[in-house]
């Protein structure tokens, strides 16, 4: 970042983005002025403003406050959803701005840095945050830039020292190839954003790349046909774990790293998939420094978890209410797998919220699939992001491929009724769109 001294001032362009705002915490941290426009004002960007950075809602405001900065000392990020032909990048662009992509800027901020990086289609968030805090614990001098809210933190930005990177690599547009990480694991390569790669090949050819990219150690989860460390559940990984068990809402486990074994760790998080994000965490952790292995392994049973991430919202003897990010066929999976396991006799309503209209196309029949498990659906309608319709793609499409007797599409306004009349004593709100802030509604509603 040495050749970037001279900046003085950033501005960030959907500064409310969960990747945004960790950098803008990062700069706002080293007494940078940040400045940033968001379309809607939302509880991250009511922090950013707590913390000392100026928002702006309106695309007139942004035009004033990019007006009133100093090119020659100011910085311009954007994400991959700004569309080039904005308004503002524009503006940006005629005034002389050193404009940037947030991947690259996060690729330059890590180039000097030892890195420790999480790619995947799925797990990255949790993963990344659980090794964020096994750092944290471990006393070591941590920065992250995490795509969660840590609730231990409330924050997606953690700043303990300069020693070691955390951050997700994100295969979206091909962000994580700006990345040239020391060392780190990839989860999953389902496919996924074919808005972008149009194929499965395409992506998985992403993901080759960038495992060429880590210059030390690459640890890849055993399904995955990458070359690398491979971790999992059988002993047929170098890394897997066993003697699992689930005690009162918790996994218990031992630990084999190679000729290492840590016996009988504890992770507060429920899901199969969740154990997976332990293991390369664990991994990634012991492999930066093996002589503190035994304080991650202790570090672990305190990871309370990451917001939007299988969240228990109410328990009542009557009514339990978690809200999840998943948002792809497979992540509804395991969100499946994680509420059965954890309320194994008992009936669970899924109120589902689509999330961009080219997902639900490409794949609605595994959609179906991963929903019909559930006792009774609810179908919310397409949150569209940064997408414009498709024509005849909406939740009625995605209605019609579920075989199942007890399904129905409802508004938001319909949710807390739906609640009411169900027989089910679970309800598991899922997607990635603003679903989690119907759930928080129903949860002050039910409170109240």
């Amino acid at each position: 970042m040495n050749k970037h001294q001279h900046i003085s001032t950033y501005f960030f362009i959907g500064i409310g983005g969960i990747g945004m705002s960790a950098l803008a915490r990062y700069f706002n941290a080293q007494e940078k002025k940040v400045l940033g426009y968001d379309r809607t004002s939302s509880e991250l960007t009511q922090q950013l403003v707590n913390e000392g950075v100026e928002v702006v809602y309106s695309e007139n405001e942004a035009v004033t406050a990019i007006s009133q900065i100093d090119p020659s000392h100011s910085m311009v990020v954007y994400t991959p959803a700004v569309q080039t032909k904005s308004k503002l990048i524009q503006l940006a662009n005629n005034q002389g701005f050193h404009l940037i992509k947030r991947a690259a800027l996060l690729g330059e901020i890590t180039s000097s840095q030892r890195t420790l990086a999480v790619a995947g289609t799925h797990g990255k968030t949790t993963t990344s945050a659980i090794l964020a805090h096994l750092l944290k614990e471990a006393n070591d001098g941590v920065t992250a830039f995490l795509g969660g809210i840590l609730q231990s933190e409330n924050s997606n930005y953690i700043h303990t020292g300069n020693d070691v990177i955390v951050v997700e690599a994100d295969e979206f547009d091909r962000s994580f190839l700006h990345l040239h990480p020391n060392a780190a694991v990839i989860t999953s390569t389902d496919a996924d954003h074919l808005d972008i790669y149009k194929t499965k090949e395409a992506l998985q050819e992403s993901f080759e790349l960038f495992s060429k990219q880590v210059s030390e150690a690459l640890f890849v989860a055993e399904e995955i046909q990458l070359k690398g460390i491979k971790y999992g559940f059988t002993d047929l990984a170098e890394i897997y774990a066993t003697n699992i068990q689930v005690k009162s809402g918790s996994y218990f486990f031992d630990f084999v790293y190679q000729d290492m074994r840590l016996q009988n760790l504890e992770l507060k998080l429920p899901g199969k998939h969740n154990l997976s994000n332990a293991l390369a965490a664990l991994a990634l952790a012991i492999n930066y420094d093996t002589d503190k292995a035994a304080m991650y392994a202790k570090a672990l049973s305190s990871f309370s978890g990451v917001k939007r991430r299988f969240n228990y919202l109410y328990q009542s003897p009557n009514l339990t209410l978690i809200d999840d990010y998943a948002h792809h066929p497979t992540e509804i999976k395991a969100a499946h797998q994680a509420v059965t396991e954890m309320h194994p006799d008992e009936n669970v309503m899924v109120i589902f919220q689509p999330h961009l209209y080219s997902r639900t196309e490409n794949f609605a029949t595994d959609f179906a699939l991963s929903l019909s498990n559930f006792d009774e659906i609810c179908i919310l309608e397409i949150y569209p992001a940064r997408e414009a319709p498709i024509k005849g793609v909406n939740a009625q499409f995605l209605l019609d491929k579920i075989d199942h007797k007890n399904k129905k599409i409802i508004q938001k306004s319909d949710i807390f009724n739906s609640i009411e009349k169900s027989s089910c004593s679970v309800v598991i709100f899922l997607g990635a769109g603003d679903i989690g802030e119907e759930a928080q509604k129903i949860k002050k509603m039910l409170n109240s």
